[in-house]
Parts: structure tokens; sequence; C-alpha cells
């Protein structure tokens, strides 16, 4: 006889609660910590990108939204540890479901997603976000690439996160063929022992 009345239970109860109206966009309420928003490209913290242009992610993508394409790493264009790079990276808004498999299926935990969630925008070209879209910031103290590993290290080194910054060297490598690259003013070098460990 109830069970009719305890299938609307939730129903029911929801009625007598009072409304809750988000101001938006005058009003903008905090997103959850872990909330999947726009994607970035991270760095490490040399300023070398760890993407490695392996396409693990776009793979991964139900929707078929990102696209990738490695290049090769030379001695005068470093981009990334070890021998590839992600020469091109696209991510498409217009068909991404914000799903997160792609972050997943990272093996360097180059991608990740932020809190941002504004990505309207007039023209369905600039939902489609290119790689210097998508790439972190510089902080204080990067070095932007490309530029030379730390010296005496391998990728694993900076897998592990061993590297903590960019070293002397690598800053006089920039200085000697970018003389007017910005991040030579806050490039901050570390002291690193040949092993990748600081000192």
């Amino acid at each position: 006889m109830f069970a009719p009345v305890a299938g609307f239970g939730v129903t029911i109860s929801s009625m007598f609660r009072p409304s809750v109206t988000e101001e938006y966009p005058y009003e903008k309420v905090p997103t959850q910590p872990r909330y999947h928003g726009r994607h970035q490209l991270n760095r490490y913290a040399d300023g070398l990108e760890k993407c490695i242009g392996c396409e693990l992610c776009a793979w991964a993508c139900p929707a078929d939204a990102i696209l990738v394409e490695g290049g090769d790493n030379t001695a005068d264009a470093q981009y990334s540890p070890g021998e590839r790079f992600g020469r091109v990276y696209q991510i498409n808004y217009l068909r991404c479901i914000f799903c997160g498999l792609c972050i997943e299926a990272c093996p360097t935990r180059a991608l990740s997603m932020t809190n941002e969630f504004e990505l309207s925008g007039p023209t369905r070209e600039g939902l489609i976000y290119e790689k210097q879209d998508l790439l972190a910031p510089m902080l204080d103290g990067m070095l932007a690439a490309p530029h030379p590993m730390v010296e005496g290290t391998d990728d694993d080194d900076y897998y592990r996160g061993d590297v903590t910054g960019p070293t002397e060297g690598q800053v006089e490598w920039v200085r000697k063929h970018r003389p007017d690259d910005p991040t030579l003013k806050t490039a901050q070098p570390q002291d690193v022992t040949p092993t990748g460990g600081r000192r």
C-alpha cells in the first residue's frame, strides 16, 4: 500500500526545501577542487614541457577531441626530456565531454584539468585550443623551452621529480641562443648534482 508513496519519497521531501539559486555570472560560486574544467599542459621545474607526444591521450579520448603530433627533440631544440615532444597539440572543446580519461592515460602527468569552466566563444574555430593556449604559464624561476636538459640527467630524473629548477648551464645556453628571452630575468639557477638531486 505504501510502496507507491515510498517511491516518491525523495520528490516529496524535496518539495518543502527552499530553492537555491546561484546568481551566475554576477556571483561566481567556486568549483570543487577536482572539477573537470579546461585542460592544461604542464611543465617541469626548469621549464621543459612534460608532454612527450605519445598520443595516448588522443587514443583514450572517447569523443575523438584530441589531436597530437609528436616531434623529435634535437640538440638545438630540446622541448621536453627524452627524444620526443608534442609538436602539435589540439583539443576541440566542441567535442570534449570532460570525462578525464585523457588525464588517466598520460604516462608523464603532462595533462591535467583546471577549474576553468567558462569556455564559450563567438566562433567555432575559437573553441579549438592549440598548444600555446593549453600550456601552463611560466612560473618564476622557470626558463622557457627550448633548452638542454639539466647536465648529467636523463628523462628518468625528470619523471622522478629530481629536477627542481634550471641550472646555470641552461641559463647560459638560452642567453647565448636567445639573448632577448624574457624568462632570463626571472630564472633562478639551481645547483644540481650529475645524478639529478640537489646538493
